[in-house]
């Protein structure tokens, strides 16, 4: 199964797969790391949250790895309808680890090029022989 990394910078979305996840196993959400991991050289990207290969979603106030069931009134992994209404909901910890497919980031400094340049390389050329 491939690892996601989807990039927000202001209102757009880059969704990158990268081979190897290795060096971003042990992260937590809040943490920053260097966008050359993930092939966007110059950036730093700043991990916002992210689901495990069944779904669950990343929490940021449950510590480590884990998976956990909690009592949720709403927020990240619940949205209740009706207010004062809470649900027990399988949620998976701030860590990165083995277990996450897909981490979601934002762009906290940018780097020289834009991220579609990077991404798109033969777009930028087909343009230009137009």
């Amino acid at each position: 199964m491939a690892f996601k990394v989807v990039v927000s910078e202001k209102e757009l979305s880059y969704q990158i797969e990268v081979d190897d996840a290795k060096q971003l196993n042990g992260l937590k959400i809040g943490e920053e790391f260097d966008g050359q991991i993930v092939g966007l050289d110059g950036y730093t990207l700043k991990i916002t949250g992210g689901s495990d290969k069944n779904g669950f979603v990343m929490k940021k106030d449950v510590d480590g790895p884990r998976r956990i069931k909690s009592l949720l009134t709403g927020g990240v992994g619940y949205n209740p309808k009706v207010d004062g209404v809470k649900r027990r909901k399988t949620v998976r910890g701030n860590t990165v680890s083995e277990d996450i497919v897909q981490i979601n980031t934002i762009v906290t400094k940018a780097g020289s090029k834009s991220i579609n340049d990077i991404l798109n390389p033969e777009e930028e050329a087909g343009e230009a022989e137009e």
